[in-house]
């Protein structure tokens, strides 16, 4: 059965994720002499940057995430299927999907990444990624639920090891994370639990490297691990998460911490499809791809995001796995598309590296641009402004300012539901990881 799309005699180029890339791509191309499908497995775009803080109930799904035929509504020759992509056949030039088989003539794999528990099983059992909508809300009732099972509990040291936390990454998700967590516990949890000794709750950021925040300067690495110090974090540096069995985190270097919650945002890998030539795949699950962006050993199918492994000098493990890699690489691409079809000469990808940014919290933020680097207030504020303009939908942007400005002047979180997705398995995304968003 072939997926019910009206036939065209322009070429068709099917991108495959509604993340940053597969989204700017498809706005790149309008207008242009083309046949655009882009498919995914949700009907919505979701602003990954901003993710956990729905997962620490600052915000609402629906102020990060944006239906895609909204985005694209009265968009000529576009059409949007929600579907899931099971194989690829590069010899014939079609998708096998859980709606039918489709066609191309150019294929964009923009299925960005995953969690990796590097295959330890007690990880993948216990725990809790952050790279889906589900999976914020699954940590979000975590955290709520935690205090809830603690106030059952009349030793105030097993109490203690209920709401305890250990992030693992020290990366900008996990610090920004890190961060909303412990504006959560001082200004939402211990007024709601009040019976619970919430001063002592222990938050532990694990990070394998020397220092926080490893793409960013020293300086910037050090503020942070201040701001994070400051707030009650414990850091620990060059350690890794050994094993986890849903009650203790081991750590490399021998330590041991009670918790009942186990964030993971330690590494991701990306997302791949069946079908192609194992030697299109590099490290950490990505699809080999030229300056072009095309995949090794295929001339129409090509990958961008954080499923595809684009070596520069400067970046000889690959660019950054953030929104504006995603973004110039679909904006880029669009114009290749074009002269690929025109039969002109391709033009290789250039990566302009605007600045990087993250946040630890209320008016503590770090920055750096190419020609300044900033930390603290107006950081945060440059932060704040970056977020809303990469929004994507002004009800989005709406809402979030709206949020915002509740939450800042009134100490307070709306969203503290509890929705019981604390069993949320580890799902693929098709967006770009990481919460720090660069300019």
């Amino acid at each position: 059965m072939e997926v019910n799309i009206p036939d065209s005699s322009l070429p068709r180029v099917v991108i495959v994720g509604s993340g940053f890339g597969g989204i700017q791509l498809a706005k790149s191309l309008t207008g242009k002499a083309f046949e655009v499908v882009l498919l995914d497995k949700n009907n919505y775009h979701t602003f990954l940057p901003l993710l956990y803080q729905v997962a620490t109930a600052g915000l609402e799904p629906d102020a990060i995430a944006e239906p895609v035929r909204e985005i694209f509504n009265g968009q000529p020759r576009f059409n949007f299927r929600m579907a899931e992509v099971l194989q690829i056949d590069p010899q014939q030039n079609t998708l096998t999907t859980s709606i039918g088989t489709l066609h191309y003539d150019y294929l964009v794999l923009a299925c960005g990444s995953q969690a990796n528990f590097y295959r330890n099983e007690e990880l993948i059992r216990h725990a809790l990624p952050m790279k889906t909508v589900r999976n914020a809300l699954a940590l979000r009732s975590r955290l709520l639920e935690n205090s809830e099972r603690a106030l059952e509990l009349s030793d105030k040291q097993q109490q203690l090891e209920q709401v305890n936390i250990v992030i693992a990454g020290g990366g900008p998700t996990g610090v920004e994370l890190a961060g909303a967590i412990a504006e959560l516990r001082d200004v939402v949890l211990a007024k709601d639990y009040p019976e619970l000794p919430l001063k002592h709750m222990k938050i532990h950021l694990v990070e394998g490297n020397d220092r926080l925040l490893k793409s960013m300067g020293e300086d910037s690495s050090w503020k942070a691990r201040q701001f994070l110090t400051r707030m009650g974090i414990t850091v620990h540096l060059n350690a890794l998460v050994k094993s986890y069995d849903g009650a203790v985190v081991t750590l490399s270097n021998g330590d041991t911490h009670a918790a009942r919650t186990l964030f993971w945002t330690a590494g991701v890998e990306g997302v791949l499809i069946p079908g192609l030539s194992p030697a299109s795949v590099g490290k950490g699950s990505r699809y080999v791809v030229n300056v072009f962006n095309q995949v090794e050993g295929y001339e129409n199918v090509f990958a961008i995001g954080d499923n595809a492994l684009q070596v520069f000098p400067d970046y000889p493990q690959g660019l950054p796995g953030l929104a504006p890699t995603s973004i110039q690489q679909g904006q880029w691409l669009a114009k290749n598309l074009v002269s690929l079809h025109q039969k002109q000469p391709l033009q290789p990808f250039r990566y302009v590296n605007k600045g990087v940014m993250a946040v630890i919290g209320r008016n503590r933020a770090v920055v750096e641009l190419p020609f300044w680097h900033t930390q603290g207030f107006i950081a945060w504020l440059l932060w704040m402004g970056v977020h809303l303009l990469l929004l994507v939908g002004f009800r989005n942007k709406a809402s979030t300012v709206l949020n915002w400005a509740v939450n800042y002047f009134s100490y307070s979180r709306a969203s503290r539901l509890i929705t019981r997705f604390q069993n949320a398995p580890v799902e693929a995304v098709t967006s770009v990881s990481g919460a720090s968003v660069p300019l």
